[in-house]
């Protein structure tokens, strides 16, 4: 794609994301999409972001599970920006029309407390992290998941180019030391209205959480940039993800490593 394309692009998901409405897919209009133009649309609207004064306060890891690899014809993570207006308490309830068709995610969260960046170690990592702590990942998507007239759905490039369909995050305010919990068994049964809906195993994401964190370290380098301290790193999703229309109440139980819960009215 051309500059002009990437920032055309760019300035219509920002449009999308401000109007509540989702534009058509990216990857019919340019059938000749890389996933570094993707990256590129994702970094334009970074740019227009920060300009209009928010701030990066993490970021999250997409894409980690064998299945969606697979099921994409893709051997990469993908990964996405956290603002400081995707944060929600715990237990909050978001005002209809925050979002356009909002689904959350199960996973684990790092806080760090000391940057990350280059050829970083697991040991590396979990010196740097101040703590984990179980956390949902609330989805939106700006592009549509199909076209209406040819039934194609989206693709990775859409879903990268779209901040890896990332719009929010809620964190569990029970905190533990990543040195002593095994991820791998870090699981949580989800429940949308009091029904069970998905459960999962940390150790679906690439059989240990902790590998995203170290993939997207090493990814950033590259681009010159760095994971922060103070920042979250949202290690990917061990469940399907779950829709969440109006009057949904969402609450996963982590067992000991805690809870989260969030609804949408």
């Amino acid at each position: 794609m051309s500059d002009d394309e990437i920032a055309a692009a760019a300035k219509e998901l920002l449009e999308a994301e401000d109007c509540r409405r989702q534009i058509g897919l990216l990857s019919l209009r340019h059938p000749n999409i890389t996933l570094d133009d993707a990256y590129a649309i994702q970094s334009a609207q970074v740019a227009c972001k920060l300009a209009a004064g928010r701030q990066i306060i993490g970021w999250k890891i997409g894409l980690t599970s064998k299945v969606m690899q697979e099921a994409l014809k893709i051997e990469t993570p993908d990964s996405g920006v956290l603002y400081d207006n995707m944060i929600f308490k715990d237990g909050s309830r978001i005002p209809g029309g925050r979002f356009i068709q909002p689904r959350i995610e199960a996973e684990i969260a790092f806080v760090m407390k000391a940057p990350l960046d280059g050829d970083v170690t697991r040991d590396d990592l979990l010196e740097a992290t101040d703590y984990i702590c179980p956390a949902l990942e609330i989805l939106d998507t700006r592009i549509l998941r199909q076209d209406p007239e040819t039934g194609l759905n989206r693709q990775i490039f859409d879903t990268v180019s779209d901040n890896a369909a990332n719009a929010g995050v809620v964190l569990g305010a029970q905190r533990h030391s990543p040195s002593e919990i095994d991820m791998r068994w870090v699981g949580a049964i989800v429940e949308k209205n009091r029904e069970v809906v998905a459960t999962g195993l940390g150790a679906a994401v690439l059989n240990d959480p902790a590998m995203g964190v170290l993939w997207l370290a090493r990814r950033m380098v590259t681009y010159g940039h760095r994971i922060e301290a103070g920042q979250v790193v949202l290690t990917g999703s061990f469940i399907a993800p779950v829709e969440c229309p109006s009057d949904t109440d969402i609450h996963a139980d982590f067992g000991s490593f805690g809870s989260v819960s969030i609804s949408f009215e």
